[in-house]
């Protein structure tokens, strides 16, 4: 018989309806009923992508003996992380700070009230390596419940005391200057992997938000070194088995140093980030590889990601049926040479097999290998590769595909749309920027309630019920200001707007200057959580900062630059001592520095051919930042274009800092080198 979780929207809390365990969602109801009983609060934290959170609930979660156990002593809570930032990022801060390790699934042992006393993530079914059996684990906290509850009540009110007492009072400092973002270079290059591209060792992620930073420095500064990390990385990244060669987009994160072998998760939230830097690095070299890897990604986003209602799903899973019946990680990537010749015969296999690196030994496991691009592009026939990779693609289709996570998450769609818009700008890509606006009118139709306050989720078509937190406010807010750039619909800007009326109300300390990752009138949890550092993704904090300040050039409104800047306060005191996890708010100190610039492009119309080279070349500059306007003169949907009217009758540019401007120009050449950093 299904329980609670029968009724939920979240694909993760789906796969656990059916469990004999008698889960309850994350709900006051959950605690009212282990205050009745006198019980703790057992929470599992996972997601549905995630590999170790299938394999715990597998082992222990659909065994009927555990769940017997759980069932008597605890009242058990299972939280979809993707859906409440909040609760995981509340909790893996008490993991993290008892055991000096986090990760999914998350295991919490908490009082009825909600404070922690007892932490872990995977727990296997057996014990093993020095670790104690899940249901040792259960017997162990029951067991310290009844007979030590005064103890163990005061261990979890000491931890709640000791995370009050972790508030960041990093805002309203200075904004960092040259000297920080040199010094956070610095600290880059002394980490940088110059053999394998990245950053440290193993599992080795992509530093999208770091690649971001290092671009717009270099286009600010001309720092050469900065550009060179930023290209191998990319070029490293794309040739390795993290990236996909048969159909493009990035795995979650390579667990070696060398980006041979990925974790084969996908996720919406690093396709977009990764689109983007390639799409960026493409406008700041001329790169092909970089043309090639942005549009793929773009191309996988869309193909595979996009849901009926026009939003982008949030992930794709890492495990999938090997067609032996095993679920199996990365069963549908992963190729043997017995298979190449099965698909493309003896000739074409060995060319495949030199081509992508597959081998006999294998590079993964059982002897199959993760396709790469060991040799650069060039040394093999363009157009055999090109037959190649298309009958390999089609017939890896055939395999069973791995599950998709359906639900649509605010923050990783406006991540998705801003990827979109500037790539579909780029490349002449109409398509491309039809789907950022179709998952935009989604995120309005559905996230959006008549006060402008963002949910979420929404899946099939129907809205969650958790309320958006800073990152959705702030992402979808940049992904509404790029796309008002590349459409010139300044009802995007209208709506960037609102989102960020809201973080300057309820998600910014008036006091400080600093941000909260939770509003003001939120849920309230065992402490409001703040987190300035990036992660996989920006950081709700620094990409707050980031559309504050490109929404303050398009508009010139004073408190939402003076909100941006007091934000970046955090970026001058943690810059130079941990710049690879805060990347993002590195990116906005550049734009600080260089203006950002304003860009107006004025013309008849928008489709009238001169008026589209101008805004094409205004979207092309690499200075850090800059936003661009387009329209008619007089038109009212954008504050830039006021009082800008045409030069000599003809479509005209006009470049800005501060709202105060250079001479116009109606010549691409010269547009493109006041643009050029």
């Amino acid at each position: 018989m299904p329980n609670r979780l029968a009724h939920e929207t979240s694909p993760y809390l789906l796969q656990h309806a059916d469990n004999p365990v008698d889960w309850w969602p994350w709900s006051e109801g959950a605690f009212e009923e282990a205050r009745r009983r006198g019980v703790p609060v057992h929470l599992s934290v996972g997601y549905s992508s995630c590999h170790w959170c299938h394999v715990l609930a597998k082992e222990s979660f659909q065994d009927e003996v555990t769940a017997a156990v759980m069932n008597e002593h605890f009242v058990n809570i299972k939280v979809d992380r993707e859906e409440r930032p909040d609760v995981d990022a509340v909790y893996m801060e008490a993991v993290q700070a008892a055991t000096g390790q986090g990760g999914w699934p998350m295991t919490v042992f908490l009082t009825p009230d909600a404070e922690p006393f007892y932490f872990g993530t995977y727990f296997p079914p057996a014990p093993r390596q020095g670790m104690p059996s899940f249901r040792q684990v259960l017997q162990g906290v029951h067991q310290a419940w009844d007979e030590r509850r005064d103890e163990v009540t005061e261990v979890a009110g000491k931890i709640v005391r000791d995370l009050a007492g972790r508030e960041i009072s990093y805002g309203d400092a200075q904004t960092p200057g040259e000297e920080e973002l040199a010094q956070a270079l610095l600290g880059l290059t002394r980490e940088y992997d110059p053999q394998r591209g990245g950053f440290g060792g193993a599992p080795k992620f992509p530093p999208s938000m770091v690649l971001e930073f290092l671009l717009r420095h270099h286009a600010r500064t001309g720092a050469e070194g900065a550009l060179q990390m930023a290209q191998d990385t990319c070029e490293r990244m794309a040739r390795g088995g993290m990236y996909d060669q048969l159909g493009g987009g990035f795995a979650r994160y390579s667990v070696d140093r060398d980006w041979v072998v990925p974790h084969f998760e996908k996720m919406l939230y690093d396709n977009a980030l990764l689109c983007r830097v390639y799409a960026h690095l493409w406008r700041s070299t001329g790169s092909e590889p970089a043309r090639r890897v942005a549009l793929e990604t773009a191309d996988f986003m869309v193909r595979e990601l996009r849901t009926n209602e026009g939003g982008f799903a949030s992930a794709l899973d890492a495990d999938s049926d090997d067609g032996m019946g095993r679920h199996v990680e990365g069963a549908y990537y992963v190729w043997t040479p017995e298979q190449l010749r099965e698909v493309l015969g003896e000739q074409d296999a060995d060319l495949a097999a030199q081509h992508f690196g597959v081998t006999e030994e294998g590079t993964f496991e059982e002897g199959a290998s993760v396709l790469q691009l060991p040799v650069r592009d060039g040394l093999s026939d363009a157009g055999k590769i090109a037959s190649i990779r298309e009958r390999l693609l089609a017939a890896r289709s055939e395999r069973p595909a791995p599950g998709r996570d359906d639900k649509v998450v605010a923050a990783w769609n406006g991540l998705a749309i801003a990827a979109l818009a500037e790539t579909g700008a780029y490349f002449d890509r109409p398509d491309l920027v039809e789907a950022a606006v179709a998952a935009a009118d989604l995120l309005v139709r559905l996230h959006l309630d008549e006060q402008a306050r963002l949910t979420r989720t929404s899946k099939d078509g129907h809205a969650g019920a958790n309320a958006g937190v800073l990152e959705d406010y702030a992402d979808v807010a940049e992904g509404f200001l790029a796309l008002a750039s590349v459409t010139g619909e300044g009802v995007w800007l209208e709506f960037a707007g609102f989102l960020l009326d809201h973080v300057l109300v309820r998600f910014t300390d008036p006091e400080s200057g600093s941000l909260y990752d939770t509003a003001a009138d939120a849920e309230r949890l065992i402490r409001r959580p703040q987190d300035p550092t990036d992660n996989a993704a920006p950081s709700g904090w620094t990409a707050a900062a980031n559309a504050l300040l490109s929404y303050a050039a398009h508009t010139g409104s004073e408190p939402h630059r003076t909100a941006a800047e007091r934000a970046l306060g955090v970026v001058k005191a943690l810059g130079p001592r941990v710049p690879r996890f805060i990347g993002w708010g590195l990116a906005a100190a550049e734009a600080v520095l260089d203006g950002p610039r304003e860009v107006a492009i004025v013309g008849p119309t928008l489709d009238e051919e001169g008026t589209r080279a101008l805004h094409r070349t205004a979207l092309l500059g690499t200075a850090p930042g800059a936003v661009v306007a387009v329209g008619a003169p007089g038109s009212d949907e954008f504050p830039l274009l006021a009082d800008r009217p045409l030069v000599d009758g003809e479509p005209a540019a006009y470049v800005c800092r501060n709202f105060t401007c250079d001479a116009p120009t109606t010549e691409l050449a010269r547009l493109r080198a006041v643009l050029s950093g």
